[in-house]
């Protein structure tokens, strides 16, 4: 009978591979959660003016530390993916009214109406006019809360539902919303300078929306007439520059590009019958089975995106509704968010704002640590509070701009249309 003996080393050697494995599962979260980054303010390109003084004296949020959740909150991908999935922490659901536009090419638009909860700050009567990010609409979680909070501050919310974005509503023309199509923003917003003429309008708009809120305001000047300010928040500013980074794994922008592009076929594949079915000569010619096997935006942007509007080639497409060719038209007062850890907006995407910041008066650029896309969740250790940073630095902007608007004399005043002391004494 043979005895094995065990040597007194092993028992020790297998506890050493446990406590190394513990050691390298901790280093791949604490890497993967990002928990050495530090906490900090904003990063902050803007002109040294009085009233860029005054908005960060106003509103300080833009200069005072942003801290996320501890465990998880520095992960931009864990705040892109609680803010896709969850949306927001115990949303509340505003009442609000349902309007009806007609277009002239036979669309109709759609956008919902919320009614302030009480006076504004000032007195006046303010109206924010929003536009969600890709494929969203006003019944998104993140666009209730923040719908919600600022109806409490005292402002009236008209939400744009991106054509084709609802489900329960069906196309009416061959057509539903593209990057930059602003079309049925403007008519939202004509409609609310015609109902509310005492109104002033605070623009804003998310991801998406921030590309063709900004756009709007530099297409035409008579555009910001009435607008106080306009704030977008984690936009990409070029489509055509992000197209190539969308195609990069570096921070799994190809994975995200993937998701997108899966719920966009959704979207289209759900009107199919407006878009493709019939003979009008409105239907745009487009391959549906290259549509089944698309793996990026990119794939169905080309072969049917670009179409709704005409454009020949998808780098026309993305030149022609990309912002960047418009924003430096913009004379109100507008604040550019993004957070350096957003997944679906590279680095290279950030020299836009940053440059247009250093060179433009009227604008700041704030770049957050963290935040990923459109997360911005705040919270101590691991559970967010309900409002993020992003709905507190919009609302504290606009309220501070409204203020500046109040109390300075009309020769003053931040608005593009106003005449100036000088003009006024001549």
């Amino acid at each position: 009978m043979n005895i094995i003996t065990i040597s007194p080393e092993l028992p020790a050697m297998f506890d050493g591979m446990k406590l190394a494995a513990v050691a390298t599962v901790l280093y791949i979260i604490v890497r993967c959660l990002n928990l050495k980054s530090p906490t900090a303010p904003p990063d902050l390109t803007y002109q040294d003016t009085a009233l860029n003084r005054f908005l960060l004296k106003s509103c300080p949020q833009l200069t005072k530390e942003y801290i996320p959740p501890l465990l998880w909150g520095k992960s931009g991908h864990l705040q892109t993916a609680l803010y896709g999935k969850l949306g927001r922490v115990s949303s509340p659901h505003p009442s609000g009214v349902r309007k009806y536009l007609p277009m002239q090419d036979g669309a109709t638009a759609t956008f919902d109406l919320f009614e302030p909860m009480g006076d504004h700050r000032t007195g006046d009567d303010i109206t924010m006019v929003i536009c969600p990010g890709i494929g969203n609409h006003s019944e998104k979680h993140y666009i209730r809360t923040f719908v919600d909070y600022a109806q409490k501050d005292g402002y009236r919310c008209a939400v744009l539902n991106h054509l084709g974005a609802l489900p329960n509503i069906e196309l009416t023309s061959p057509r539903m919303f593209t990057y930059g199509c602003t079309w049925e923003f403007a008519s939202m917003v004509g409609y609310i300078k015609r109902t509310y003429p005492q109104t002033q309008l605070i623009v804003v708009g998310f991801s998406l929306g921030g590309n063709i809120v900004c756009k709007f305001l530099g297409e035409n000047t008579m555009n910001q007439e009435r607008v106080l300010c306009c704030v977008s928040v984690c936009q990409g500013y070029s489509a055509l520059r992000a197209q190539e980074t969308f195609l990069q794994w570096d921070q799994f922008r190809r994975f995200y590009n993937f998701l997108m592009a899966d719920n966009m076929k959704k979207i289209i594949l759900s009107h199919r019958h407006s878009l493709f079915a019939g003979s009008s000569v409105k239907k745009i010619d487009a391959d549906l089975s290259r549509l089944y096997t698309a793996t990026s935006l990119m794939q169905i942007d080309d072969n049917i995106m670009r179409k709704f509007h005409g454009h020949s080639s998808l780098k026309e497409y993305y030149e022609k509704e990309s912002c960047v060719h418009y924003i430096h038209n913009v004379k109100v007062p507008l604040l550019l968010v993004n957070s350096a850890d957003d997944p679906l907006v590279h680095d290279s995407l950030l020299t836009i704002p940053r440059t247009l910041a250093a060179k433009k008066p009227n604008v700041i650029f704030s770049l957050t640590l963290h935040g990923g896309h459109l997360g911005f969740f705040e919270g101590a250790v691991l559970f967010p509070q309900p409002l993020t940073w992003m709905d507190k630095v919009i609302v504290g902007y606009a309220n501070a701009m409204c203020q500046w608007e109040k109390q300075k004399p009309p020769c003053q005043s931040a608005h593009p249309s106003e005449s100036s002391c000088a003009e006024k004494k001549a």
